[in-house]
C-alpha cells in the first residue's frame, strides 16, 4: 500500500514538472513567434514606403530634368541659374504630390537632394560618368532622405519631414527606427533620328522644317566664325513663345539661298520629306503641321535616322514664296532642320546628302523684293520631342535635340 502511494506522488510530481516545462517553453515560443510577427510588419512596412519613396524620388529627378532642355546649347532661351531654379520647384513639388504611409507627403529639400551635373561617355570603357556641378546641365539626381536622427526625447522640437520612419512593433525587440534613402537620376539623351511609332495616333506628326541649310554654314553660325558676319536681332521669349526684335544672345542666319539668280547646284532648298515629288501644298502642310504617317511612309520602318550614316533626300534649290505665309504661321516654335553636306543635281531634280537633323526656330520671315531683301531667319534652338531616336553611346553636342527625359540610374 505504501508503495502505491509513493508511486502516485510520484507521479504527480512528474506531471507538474513537465506542465511547468511546456509552460515555460510555450512562454518562450510565443514571444518568438510574436517577434517574428513583428518583425514581418515592420519589413513589410519599410519595405512599402520605400517603394513609395523611389516613386517620389523617380518622378521628381524627372520633373526637374525636365527644364534642362531649354539652358541646353546654342540655342539655350534661360541660363543655367534659370534652369536650376525651375528643376529645384519642379522637383520638390512633384516629390510633395507624392504620399507616405507616415507621412502626407514625401519632403524633398531643393538645395541639398537636388544636383545639377553632366554626364561624360567613356568610349573605352563604354560608362558613363558624372561631373556633378558641372555646367552646361544634362542630368539631375535626386535623393530623398529618411536618415535624419529624431530630436531628443521631451525636447518639444517636431520630428524632421526627413527624419528617419518610426517603427511600429519591432520596439519591443529595441529597435525603434529605420534610416532610407532613395536616389535616381534623369538625363537628356542626344537624338540620333526620329520616328512615327506605328499605330500612332493620326494627329501626331514630325515637325522637321522641309528646308535644308549646309552644314558648313551651320557649323560657322554655332562657333561665330567665317567670312558671314552673324548677326542678333532677334529676341525669343520663352515664357510668351514670342519673337521680337532685340538681342537675346543667340545668333541668327539666314537661310534664303544666296548666289546667282539661277541658284545653282549646292545652293539651300526645299527637301522632299516624303513623297519625292513634294508639291507646294505638301510643303505648306509640312512646315505648318509636320510630318504625318503617309509621308514618313517613303522611309524604312518610318524613321529618319543618320546613327549609321547619312541619308539622301530629293529636293529643289532655292525657296518659293508660295510658303511665306507658311513660313510666318510658325515663328517662335521649335523645328529640326536638315543640314546637307553636298547637293548633286540642278533644279527640283537636286539630291541632298543629309548628315543629321539640329533645332531651329523662325524669327524672321521676308520673302518679297529683291533677292538681296529675302530673308528666312532663324537661330538654334533647343527641340525635345517624344518621336526622337535617342543614343546611349553619344555625347551630347551643342546643336543635339532630345528625347524626352528618362531615368538613367
Amino acid at each position: 500500500m505504501k508503495l502505491l502511494q509513493q508511486a502516485h506522488r510520484a507521479s504527480l510530481h512528474t506531471n507538474s514538472t513537465r506542465r511547468g516545462m511546456v509552460l515555460v517553453i510555450a512562454v518562450v515560443l510565443m514571444t518568438a513567434i510574436m517577434g517574428i510577427a513583428a518583425l514581418s510588419i515592420d519589413l513589410g512596412y519599410i519595405f512599402v514606403i520605400r517603394d513609395q519613396m523611389q516613386t517620389a524620388v523617380d518622378a521628381a529627378a524627372l520633373a526637374a530634368a525636365a527644364e534642362l532642355g531649354d539652358g541646353y546649347g546654342a540655342g539655350a532661351s534661360r541660363t543655367q541659374a534659370e534652369i536650376v531654379n525651375l528643376g529645384q520647384t519642379a522637383g520638390q513639388t512633384v516629390a510633395a504630390s507624392n504620399r507616405m504611409l507616415d507621412r502626407p507627403s514625401a519632403y524633398l529639400s531643393p538645395s541639398r537632394d537636388l544636383v545639377f551635373g553632366k554626364r561624360v561617355y567613356n568610349s573605352s570603357t563604354q560608362m558613363w560618368s558624372y561631373q556633378w556641378g558641372n555646367g552646361p546641365y544634362d542630368c539631375v539626381k535626386a535623393t530623398i532622405h529618411r536618415d535624419q536622427p529624431p530630436p531628443p526625447v521631451g525636447s518639444g522640437i517636431t520630428a524632421p519631414p526627413d527624419g528617419s520612419l518610426n517603427l511600429l512593433f519591432a520596439r519591443v525587440l529595441g529597435h525603434k527606427n529605420s534610416s532610407m534613402k532613395s536616389s535616381a537620376v534623369a538625363a537628356l539623351k542626344p537624338g540620333v533620328g526620329v520616328r512615327l511609332l506605328a499605330g500612332g495616333s493620326s494627329a501626331v506628326t514630325l515637325k522637321i522644317l522641309p528646308i535644308a541649310l549646309d552644314q558648313q554654314t551651320w557649323a560657322n553660325l554655332i562657333a561665330n566664325t567665317g567670312s558671314v558676319q552673324f548677326a542678333d536681332d532677334y529676341s525669343y521669349d520663352p515664357d510668351s513663345g514670342l519673337a521680337t526684335k532685340g538681342a537675346d544672345g543667340i545668333l541668327e542666319v539666314n537661310i534664303y539661298p544666296y548666289g546667282s539668280s539661277n541658284l545653282p547646284p549646292g545652293n539651300r532648298g526645299t527637301v522632299d520629306i516624303g513623297s519625292p515629288n513634294n508639291s507646294t501644298a505638301d510643303l505648306s502642310r509640312q512646315i505648318r503641321y509636320g510630318q504625318n504617317a503617309y509621308d514618313m511612309s517613303f522611309f524604312p520602318n518610318s524613321e529618319l535616322r543618320f546613327d549609321n550614316g547619312p541619308m539622301i533626300l530629293n529636293g529643289d534649290t532655292g525657296i518659293s514664296a508660295g510658303i511665306k505665309d507658311d513660313l510666318a504661321s510658325i515663328i517662335g516654335q521649335p523645328r529640326l532642320m536638315p543640314l546637307f553636306t553636298s547637293v548633286a543635281g540642278p533644279g527640283n531634280n537636286a539630291m541632298y546628302t543629309i548628315p543629321k537633323l539640329v533645332g531651329i526656330r523662325i524669327v524672321f520671315v521676308q520673302l518679297t523684293g529683291s533677292p538681296s531683301q529675302k530673308q528666312v531667319i532663324v537661330q538654334p534652338a533647343t527641340v525635345v520631342t517624344s518621336q526622337a531616336i535617342t543614343s546611349n553611346s553619344e555625347q551630347i553636342a551643342t546643336d543635339s535635340f532630345f528625347g524626352p527625359v528618362r531615368l538613367v540610374q
